[in-house]
């Protein structure tokens, strides 16, 4: 198939984005426009995500977005080849925002339209920005989701690990919250660990060696508050030694489960073509876990991959890129009557546990 043009529309949780990306025959891809408007100051004096009111701010800025990608882009929509958008996983009513106004300008311009997974959209942005080829690894972590996939081609997962319990993002925000550090908690929880002094505080790391390469939080996130409650009142001090001893065992953790993902992908693949090792998700932007994971990926003979921020957390190119990749593929478009999804794992075939695809957190 010849080069493709999409625009795509992501509304999943609280930012609302549209972009135009282009995928040339080779696979190689080019983002035309990116627009993400984010709700976080909406959201900020609530501690977290209000369903309704983002709902509601999709619904008064979307139409104002796609003009402004397509206009930045400099493709009409007649030069569009197909309309991509977040079905799922997500909040509901963020999603049929997204799905009605993406339906509405396929109908009207008779354009394929294309319901994408927003997990596929993490899971494929690697190819965008890196050209990855199949098979690789990815890690997924962000607010609603804490994911160890096998990668094998568009529309082709095998999920290997997932969190028990909270999602990483969720366990931050958490954890941040108890500390009174304001939301969102991973950027406030890595800021305090900053200046924490090492080895005050030690917390247990989940499921480390555990044979299964699922993650639980819960456990982490409790032993945080007990150690909270013994110290309190707290110090400035106190709770940035707090948030280095929690952020130091997450690290542990997501290294142990990461080594032994990797000797297992390295087990069934090798690793002669040294093959990638992919984190997305919004807790990637942490500085912590990213050298950890590199340096873990580099002593395994991996690549280690992590697209830039702003394609790491919600925006509607990797949904554009991952519409693309499934069109050139030669999957099935959707009907106009798709239904959105607040549960759509990755993997159709993996059993599902507690706290994956959990509802209403972001995805």
């Amino acid at each position: 198939m010849g080069g493709l043009t999409i625009l795509g529309i992501e509304t999943s949780c609280d930012e609302t984005a549209a972009a135009v990306v282009q995928r040339r025959a080779d696979g190689s891809g080019e983002i035309l426009s990116d627009v993400v408007l984010s709700q976080l100051d909406l959201h900020a004096a609530f501690g977290g995500v209000v369903p309704e009111l983002a709902a509601r701010s999709h619904v008064s800025v979307l139409d104002r977005l796609v003009r402004e990608a397509l206009a930045e882009s400099g493709v009409a929509l007649d030069g569009i080849d197909a309309i991509a958008v977040t079905s799922g996983p997500g909040l509901i009513g963020g999603l049929m925002v997204g799905l009605m106004t993406s339906k509405a300008i396929a109908m009207a311009t008779g354009k394929p339209f294309i319901g994408v997974n927003h997990l596929e959209g993490h899971a494929l942005t690697a190819r965008l920005t890196d050209n990855v080829a199949f098979p690789y690894l990815l890690l997924l972590v962000s607010g609603g989701h804490t994911q160890i996939v096998l990668v094998k081609g568009v529309g082709d997962y095998e999920r290997w690990g997932t969190t028990i319990d909270d999602a990483l993002g969720e366990a931050f925000d958490k954890t941040a919250k108890l500390l009174s550090l304001g939301y969102p908690g991973g950027p406030a929880v890595e800021q305090a660990a900053l200046a924490g002094t090492p080895g005050r505080f030690r917390l247990p790391v989940p499921m480390r060696k555990d044979p299964r390469l699922d993650f639980s939080f819960s456990g982490l996130k409790t032993a945080v508050r007990q150690m909270a409650e013994a110290e309190a009142p707290l110090s400035h001090q106190t709770i940035a030694d707090l948030c280095l001893a929690f952020q130091t065992s997450v690290t542990a953790s997501l290294d142990d489960r990461i080594a032994m993902a990797l000797d297992r992908f390295a087990q069934r693949f090798g690793t002669g073509s040294k093959p990638a090792l992919v984190v997305a998700g919004g807790v990637a932007a942490n500085r912590a876990i990213r050298a950890t994971l590199e340096a873990r990926s580099e002593s395994a003979g991996f690549r280690f991959i992590a697209p830039p921020l702003n394609l790491c957390t919600d925006n509607a190119a990797m949904i554009a890129w991952a519409g693309a990749e499934r069109m050139a593929a030669g999957l099935p478009f959707d009907a106009l009557d798709l239904a959105p999804r607040s549960r759509w794992p990755l993997d159709q075939e993996a059993t599902a546990l507690i706290g994956h695809g959990r509802r209403g957190a972001k995805a």
